[in-house]
């Protein structure tokens, strides 16, 4: 009986697949073809005069020629054959659509790659004995199908299941249809036989996605609908991302709630030339889904080829999509959500260790029983914090647990005020992690915060550099010598970037229109006040690196060229844990003006840029001047705080000439007071007037002394044009 050649091979739900090794499923289904192959040679030979020449094949003798000649018989095999249900082929079929026919076609091509003796056969019923592997003709014969039958052999076509989805390649299409070869990919083989190792065309472009840490910074309620629509329709995604990695991050986390196995393909060769149909091939033998991320430049090529309707694929950029990219079935295209800050449940996670509850005397035991988000947060039964107390526990983990021995936090070690300005995602909070571990053993000692920091400012690296200068904050809230207001706001403004997230984004109190989260503060005061100190101040208590914007690389003389040198600094930092510092700020950020002249309108263009960008701002910036009223008001408005740097007075400059001289080798008896009595000057200034002793004690090979003081004090007042106390004039 003739096949059928539509339909798929099993209806309703596709079986489990069957137990013990995936090889002796497919045993079964090659002997019965065998019989199938025996039963052609022997209706084959029993009219061939040539049957038992041994050189068969190789040439053509006056007797065979007139056998072909004669009209043709019935040559094939009509025995209908049932599949193997269960095994991976069964499976396979079921998963990809197959028809019967399919199975069989596919079956045939492959059974030389696993039983040798399919070789010979092949060859005789070939009438080739080099042509060792099945053809289109001879599949037709072993599957009872007339070679001219137009459904069976559309089943051959480019655009058919078996070629489309790279399952059976037809080779040499310039011999006759009957006699092209049918060829199976090693991967397909291996798979079917129990092989899962990657294609080696993979190799370099795709690696396994990393699973996510739990307790990751992520918005549990889209990962949830994007899992569930990922679950119900294969579909692809568009993932706009704003920060890198952030679409990646949120990919993995989706899918992994959806019980998916992903592949993260890294395009890097030129168009036409990735491996797309391996990719492809491989998501459908593992049923797994891909994400793409980074896109080339010019993605259009490739998301042409990945947007399938079988397969999963999440494409992930900061770029908006482009609907030319795709000429067919546009991409579901969502906003990846924003990583927020912290994350110390994923940092415990990672380092080894569950956080616990707070460190202290009402401190109780951890319970077994208490989720990992309960004692991360201190909400569990047994977090009693107190009134006004921190409800984020200290960080107290169990000794040796995924760490090098004896490398490991304190006891009582908070772990939340650390990593609270840290926006980090994906795998870069699990390598942080690995990191601070290494430097820890590195240092010989417990991990502590300062690890941490570095480590995290490892993974936070950034493109900055190329329009800033970086600068590793190597100074402390000590190292100021500030009066208490301008000191309060300082530690108000590490405040602000430490809970922004909580405050703007969870308490939605985020005044809308497109405002970022960013926290932006300005630094005012006369020169040498220590504006600039306590912007790096204020980064190393957050352990962020800062970034002096240097105003040669932005400004331009062509029109719009700043701005776009602007825009690349803002939108490198929105994609940085790291603060920006503009310094002297009113040369960028200076008042607008009555357009008098084409000079005014564009200066004018800049400065309404720059309104609009500190609005959309997610960083942490922070402007110096020393001339506040030079400052656009409209900029003013905008920021967070303002912090005004008074001149000091008498106390506070004998305290900065006693700071400077903290690690100077001083005489007997040297006493500051009567030059920070008679000398105004600011911290910058006593610092240089500090320096200036200094080489003038290393000069002599002696200590510092009051008259080396007062000679660098007399040589600032000097530099500034200043008549100096006790000489006249000069």
């Amino acid at each position: 009986m003739t096949p059928h050649v539509t339909g798929t091979v099993a209806a309703g739900p596709v079986p489990a697949e069957a137990p013990g090794e995936p090889a002796d499923a497919l045993l079964p289904r090659l002997s019965r073809l065998r019989e199938r192959v025996a039963l052609l040679v022997e209706q084959r030979s029993a009219t061939d005069p040539t049957a038992s020449d041994p050189l068969r094949g190789l040439y053509l003798s006056e007797e065979a020629v007139r056998h072909l000649l004669e009209p043709a018989g019935q040559g094939s095999v009509s025995q209908d054959w049932g599949p193997e249900r269960g095994d991976r082929l069964d499976l396979l079929a079921g998963r990809l659509r197959l028809t019967e026919l399919d199975v069989r076609i596919l079956l045939i091509a492959l059974a030389p790659d696993v039983e040798r003796t399919f070789e010979p056969l092949y060859g005789y019923l070939n009438d080739d004995v080099g042509r060792r592997r099945a053809t289109a003709g001879l599949a037709l014969d072993l599957c009872g199908l007339p070679a001219h039958q137009a459904a069976a052999r559309a089943r051959f076509h480019p655009s058919a299941p078996l070629s489309a989805l790279g399952l059976v390649v037809v080779e040499e299409p310039e011999r006759p249809f009957l006699s092209r070869s049918l060829r199976v990919p090693d991967r397909l083989v291996a798979h079917l036989l129990g092989d899962e190792t990657p294609d080696a065309a993979l190799s370099g472009h795709v690696r396994p996605l990393r699973a996510p840490v739990p307790g990751e910074p992520y918005d549990e309620d889209f990962l949830l609908r994007l899992a569930d629509r990922l679950t119900r329709v294969p579909l692809p995604v568009y993932l706009r991302e704003h920060r890198t990695g952030d679409g990646l991050a949120c990919a993995a986390a989706a899918l992994r709630r959806s019980g998916r196995e992903s592949l993260h393909f890294t395009p890097g060769g030129s168009a036409g030339q990735e491996p797309i149909a391996e990719l492809l091939r491989e998501a459908r033998l593992r049923e797994c889904a891909i994400v793409v991320s980074p896109l080339p430049e010019n993605p259009a090529p490739l998301m042409r080829a990945l947007t399938v309707r079988d397969v999963s694929v999440l494409f992930t950029d900061p770029r908006p999509y482009d609907p030319h990219w795709c000429d067919h079935g546009d991409p579901l295209v969502l906003d990846a959500p924003r990583l927020r800050a912290g994350a110390v449940e994923a940092w415990a996670t990672a380092l080894g260790a569950e956080p616990g509850p707070a460190a202290g005397p009402s401190a109780e035991p951890a319970d077994d029983t208490m989720s990992v988000r309960e004692r991360a947060t201190g909400t569990g039964p047994l977090a009693h914090p107190g009134p006004g107390s921190d409800p984020t526990p200290a960080f107290d983990p169990p000794p040796g647990i995924g760490s090098p021995p004896g490398i490991g936090p304190a006891p009582g070690f908070d772990l939340a005020p650390v990593v609270a300005p840290y926006r980090l995602g994906g795998d870069r909070i699990a390598r942080a992690a690995r990191a601070a571990r290494d430097l820890a053993a590195f240092d010989g000692g417990t991990l502590t915060a300062a690890h941490l920091r570095l480590a995290a400012r490892q993974q936070s690296a950034s493109g900055l550099e190329r329009h800033a200068r970086r600068i590793r904050p190597d100074v402390g809230w000590d190292d100021l010598v500030l009066p208490d207001k301008p000191l309060l706001q300082l530690h108000e403004l590490a405040l602000r970037a430490r809970h922004r997230d909580r405050v703007l984004g969870e308490w939605r109190l985020s005044a809308g229109g497109g405002r970022g989260r960013g926290v932006l503060g300005l630094f005012a005061g006369d020169s040498g006040t220590g504006k600039t100190l306590s912007a790096e101040v204020v980064a190393a208590e957050l352990g962020l690196d800062l970034y002096v914007v240097q105003l040669s690389s932005i400004v331009d003389k062509y029109v719009g060229e700043t701005e776009k040198n602007l825009e690349r600094i803002f939108t490198e930092a929105d994609r940085t844990d790291a603060v920006l510092l503009f310094d002297e700020a009113d040369s960028v950020f200076g008042k607008r003006s009555e357009v008098k002249d084409a000079h005014d309108r564009y200066a004018n263009m800049e400065s309404s840029y720059l309104l609009q960008r500190l609005e959309s701002f997610d960083g942490i910036a922070l402007l110096t001047t020393n001339l506040r009223a030079n400052i656009d008001e409209a900029f003013t408005r905008r920021l967070d705080l303002v912090v005004d740097f008074p001149f000091p007075d008498a106390d506070q400059r004998l305290a900065l000439w006693r700071h400077a001289l903290t690690h100077v080798p001083r005489a007997d008896g040297i006493d500051p007071h009567a030059v920070a009595r008679d000398f105004e000057l600011a911290g910058g200034s006593i610092r240089s007037a500090v320096v200036t002793a200094a080489y003038t004690a290393a000069g002599r090979g002696a200590e510092v002394t009051t008259a080396d003081l007062l000679e660098g004090a007399r040589r600032e007042y000097r530099k500034a044009g200043r008549l100096v106390p006790g000489e006249g004039t000069w």
